[in-house]
C-alpha cells in the first residue's frame, strides 16, 4: 500500500498531516529515508520506523459498541449523528463500518470492522449467525405466541421468517405489558418489530445483546465502544 495511507492507518494523522510528517524526513522505509507519500510498502515484509521507532502497522481493527437511541448505523450521513461518529479519531482513521444495522431508536451490542470478509460472513443469509435481543413489549405476549415464532411467522409483505427462538421474561397483566428476550437467524429491515405486530403488540424499546459468539459487555456505557479481544475476535471468525 501507499506509504501515506500505512501511516494515517497507523494513527499519524490524516493523509495531509502525513504528507508534512514526511517532509521532516524522520520516516524511514528498511532503513532509507522516505519524502514520496506514493512509495508503496508491504507492512508485513518492509520495515518502517519513525523517528526511529517501529511502526506496528494493523490490518484489520474490530470494536465493540454499545449503540445509543439517535445515532444511526451508518457510515455518514447528513442529518444524524453516525456510530463512526462516536469513535476516537485514531479509530476511525482505518475506517471501519458497522457489521449489519441497529435502527435509530435501537441501542446496544454493534460490531465495527474493516474486515470486510469478515463482514461478509456474519451477514450472509446462508450462515445464519443468531441475534440475541431484549425488548420491552406494548400486548401481552404469550405461550401461543411462543410456538409461533417457532414456526415462523409472516411480516407484513409477506415474507416467512425463520424459526425463532421467543422467551418471556415477565408480565404485567394491569398494564398490558411483557418483557422478552428473542434469538433470530437473520436481519431482515426491523425484523423484530415486525415480527412482535405480526402477532398484534408493538416493541417499545429495543436492545441487541448478543451477535453470534459474542455478548455485550455490560461495563460499556452506552455510546462506548473498546476493541475486540483477540478472543473475540478468534469466536467471530468461527461462527
Amino acid at each position: 500500500m501507499r506509504l501515506d495511507k500505512l501511516l494515517a492507518h497507523s494513527g499519524l494523522g490524516t493523509r495531509k498531516e502525513v504528507k508534512k510528517l514526511l517532509k521532516t524526513k524522520i520516516v524511514e522505509v528498511n532503513e532509507k529515508t522516505v519524502t514520496d507519500p506514493k512509495t508503496h510498502v508491504d507492512p508485513d515484509t518492509d520495515k518502517v520506523t519513525v523517528g526511529g521507532e517501529k511502526l506496528d502497522y494493523q490490518e484489520f481493527v474490530y470494536f465493540m459498541m454499545n449503540k445509543p437511541q439517535g445515532v444511526i448505523s451508518a457510515t455518514e450521513d447528513l442529518m444524524h449523528e453516525t456510530v463512526l461518529d462516536l469513535l476516537e479519531m485514531q479509530d476511525s482513521l482505518q475506517e471501519p463500518h458497522p457489521v449489519g444495522r441497529l435502527d435509530i431508536d435501537t441501542e446496544g451490542l454493534l460490531i465495527l470492522t474493516n474486515d470486510g470478509k469478515l463482514t461478509h460472513r456474519l451477514l450472509s443469509p446462508k450462515h445464519h449467525v443468531d441475534k440475541r435481543y431484549y425488548a420491552e413489549i406494548d400486548g401481552i405476549v404469550t405461550e401461543e405466541d411462543i410456538v409461533q415464532f417457532k414456526e415462523g411467522v409472516t411480516l407484513d409483505d409477506d415474507y416467512e421468517t425463520l424459526p425463532a427462538d421467543l422467551e418471556i421474561l415477565s408480565t404485567d397483566e394491569e398494564a398490558g405489558t411483557s418483557v422478552i428476550e428473542l434469538v433470530i437467524r437473520e436481519g431482515k429491515f426491523h425484523q423484530v418489530k415486525r415480527m412482535i405486530q405480526a402477532v398484534g403488540k408493538e416493541v417499545t424499546y429495543l436492545k441487541r445483546l448478543e451477535m453470534g459468539p459474542i455478548k455485550l459487555d455490560d461495563t460499556l456505557e452506552l455510546g462506548a465502544y473498546r476493541e475486540l479481544t483477540s478472543e473475540e475476535i478468534d469466536l467471530l471468525k468461527k461462527a
